[in-house]
């Protein structure tokens, strides 16, 4: 017997196909993709973008506001320094910051830890502390403005029946502590709610097999809380210090509707000097350098801060 031996047939033309058809898939998908993300990238390119071009050639220029733009650099940013109002503005501004940061975030890590685990109330609880941030912060504002009020606000006729101060207390204009303790008052009311949720978020995703470990070889709620919930809240924690930090060093609409910066200036934010410049003093292009400087300023600050915070984490 004669065993004939065939050859393998091979058919290359199919892996090639295949390949084919897998890259005009994954280019499809990008397409599909960006054809997706086309709509946000527009938004952030008009609402973003495109002002943050146009700030940055306004600071090149002398712009009254009336008149034609002047090209004038870097006078805009020289000039910064001959600001009288800069320096007080930038001390009340690190000062608040600092009070506001520390005090926001503790209040909000308590509300977040009181929260956390599931009893009887605890929804209506979570509700009630989250509710300000429905109030906008303008009304919130106006809001605290009527009741803190020295002729009309209910606040000075309650501690006078309670016996607390003696007459009337002008909390908004009467002296720095107390404009800037209302200002303090009323972001602690509107934003702790928001930041407890977000602390509450980095809460609930800690697995609870870990707490129970932790339990079991005889750490205290004192070194769980140190050795457990802070490291692995840490991410979170970064998140909502720069949140913090960033609305801190652009307040203004506390401040503006408030204490109008006062008494003489000492509630007066670097963002309200900006406002300032441009809508009182008309002078567009000094505005728009001290905005320059602040967002640079900014993004300085939350590069260190994230990088420490994720240094630490690591």
């Amino acid at each position: 017997m004669t065993t004939i031996l065939t050859p393998p047939t091979h058919t290359p033309a199919r892996p090639v196909r295949a390949g084919r058809r897998g890259l005009t898939r994954a280019r499809r998908r990008s397409l599909l993709g960006a054809l997706y993300a086309a709509p946000t990238a527009a938004m952030v390119g008009a609402f973003f973008v495109v002002p943050l071009l146009l700030v940055v050639w306004m600071s090149l220029h002398k712009w009254p506001l009336l008149a034609p733009a002047t090209y004038n650099a870097p006078d805009n940013y020289t000039n910064i320094s001959e600001n009288q109002l800069i320096g007080s503005a930038i001390a009340f501004t690190l000062k608040y910051t600092l009070v506001m940061t520390v005090l926001l975030f503790g209040l909000a890590f308590g509300l977040a830890l009181l929260v956390q685990r599931r009893r009887t109330g605890v929804g209506f609880f979570r509700t009630a502390f989250f509710l300000p941030m429905a109030v906008g912060f303008a009304s919130a504002s106006l809001l605290f403005l009527g009741l803190l009020s020295d002729e009309i606000g209910p606040v000075n006729e309650v501690l006078r029946t309670l016996g607390l101060v003696d007459g009337y207390v002008s909390w908004t204009s009467g002296s720095s502590t107390t404009a800037l303790s209302s200002a303090v008052l009323l972001v602690l009311w509107r934003f702790a709610g928001f930041n407890m949720l977000i602390l509450l978020t980095g809460l609930q995703a800690i697995p609870l097999e870990i707490y129970e470990a932790a339990r079991i070889d005889g750490a205290s709620r004192w070194q769980i809380f140190r050795r457990v919930t802070l490291p692995l809240m840490r991410p979170t924690i970064a998140l909502v210090l720069t949140l913090m930090t960033t609305g801190s060093l652009l307040a203004f609409d506390q401040f503006w509707i408030l204490t109008r910066g006062g008494p003489d200036n000492s509630t007066t934010s670097l963002v309200m000097v900006i406002y300032r410049e441009a809508f009182i003093r008309l002078d567009l292009g000094s505005a728009a350098a001290i905005s320059v400087a602040l967002l640079a300023v900014l993004v300085v600050v939350n590069i260190i801060q994230l990088g420490v915070l994720r240094r630490r984490s690591s």
